[in-house]
């Protein structure tokens, strides 16, 4: 199939275009001819690497914590509708044997796959946070870091083990950094009370990745810099739910100008009540309650978000002066690079899975291809 008369989004430049699909495959940009082919006007459309989102807990009424291959397999066939074609599930501080359950349900997927969006592994959550930094994990769950504590979780589903997210001033924290970023698991700090040396200390022991900018974390001061100053200060990576809510736009631009475009992740947090109604929903096995966007426990704590990329990827676009190809990097590529699937996912080019999408000006998704197939359309 070819697709052409598209604007297809690399991720230096934006240029009028078309590509030829074969085997689920980026075969060919500008092919000479398109004769014997199936061919699709996409009519001036943008086209985009599909979205890679690494920090999700839910969508469609369903959360990764439920453990179940139907859980996981829904909020795959939910978030594809809104550009996402790859993501880690999420999962949150809740007991080891939940733990243990999901993580066997987002093995499965990402061997066998789903009717939606590729499963790449999984992104943990906790247990081993700062109980002053809790956020919307639930502290009846914390664990001490530690490798037999891990290994417990996880069991025979290691492989299927995208990133960790832990508080490194808590003890055992910076022997357990060590142990997984030598193991290829991306060490995110988060859920932190952190100082800026302890900050710092966790990245020279592998740490490489922040959770949720600015949430959850030891704030910037000009005396004490904190996590936020030490992301700042180092070239490891960080991402942003961009959805005004948790972070206002002013401190999502200067973020961005400090970190640069090539150090940021565009993520949801989203919870299962993504692409639903206002109303109760749960999370990690706490009430939450949606209201105008927000989603908040009884205690008022942001717990996790109801966006999408496509919707976090226009936030951006609106409210920034990034250009558009900048911002689609930051919510595709640098997703497959965290995963580790950047030979492969991300980026338009030859050789490369033909995972796309196409939207127009305003971002709304009008279709999405996984490995060459039409997945969705509006």
């Amino acid at each position: 199939m070819i697709i052409k008369n598209c604007n297809i989004i690399y991720l230096d430049k934006i240029e009028k275009g078309s590509i030829l699909i074969e085997n689920g495959k980026i075969k060919e940009i500008n092919p000479i001819t398109d004769e014997g082919k199936d061919v699709l006007d996409a009519g001036g459309l943008y086209v985009s690497p599909g979205f890679i989102d690494v920090h999700i807990h839910g969508a469609g009424g369903f959360d990764t914590m439920d453990g179940t291959v139907l859980a996981i397999n829904t909020i795959a066939q939910t978030i594809v509708t809104h550009g996402t074609t790859s993501f880690t599930p999420t999962t949150m501080t809740v007991s080891v044997e939940a733990i243990q359950k999901s993580m066997k349900a987002i093995k499965q997927l990402k061997e066998e796959g789903t009717d939606g969006a590729h499963v790449l592994g999984a992104h943990l959550e906790g247990p081993f946070i700062n109980p002053e930094a809790i956020g919307a994990q639930n502290p009846n769950y914390l664990l001490s870091p530690s490798i037999s504590a891990y290994n417990e979780m996880v069991r025979d589903c290691e492989d299927a083990v995208v990133s960790v997210t832990l508080a490194p001033e808590v003890e055992g924290a910076k022997e357990l950094i060590k142990y997984l970023s030598e193991k290829g698991i991306v060490c995110s700090i988060g859920h932190t009370n952190a100082t800026y040396d302890q900050a710092m200390e966790a990245i020279k022991c592998g740490a490489c990745h922040s959770t949720h900018l600015y949430n959850a974390m030891t704030p910037l001061n000009h005396r004490d810099p904190g996590v936020v100053g030490a992301i700042f200060d180092s070239s490891i990576t960080t991402e942003t739910i961009s959805d005004g809510i948790h972070i206002s736009y002013p401190a999502l631009r200067i973020a961005y100008k400090q970190k640069s475009t090539d150090k940021v992740l565009l993520i949801t947090d989203a919870m299962m009540a993504c692409s639903m109604p206002d109303g109760e929903y749960s999370l990690g096995g706490q009430s939450v309650t949606v209201t105008n966007g927000a989603a908040r426990l009884k205690n008022g704590a942001l717990a996790g978000s109801i966006l999408t990329l496509d919707k976090a990827v226009n936030n951006v676009y609106k409210n920034s002066d990034l250009t558009l190809h900048e911002i689609v990097k930051m919510a595709s590529y640098n997703g497959a690079r965290h995963c580790n699937v950047h030979d492969h996912k991300g980026q338009i080019k030859e050789g490369y899975d033909a995972d796309l999408i196409l939207f127009d000006d305003d971002i709304n998704i009008k279709k999405v291809f996984i490995l060459g197939k039409e997945i969705y359309t509006k």
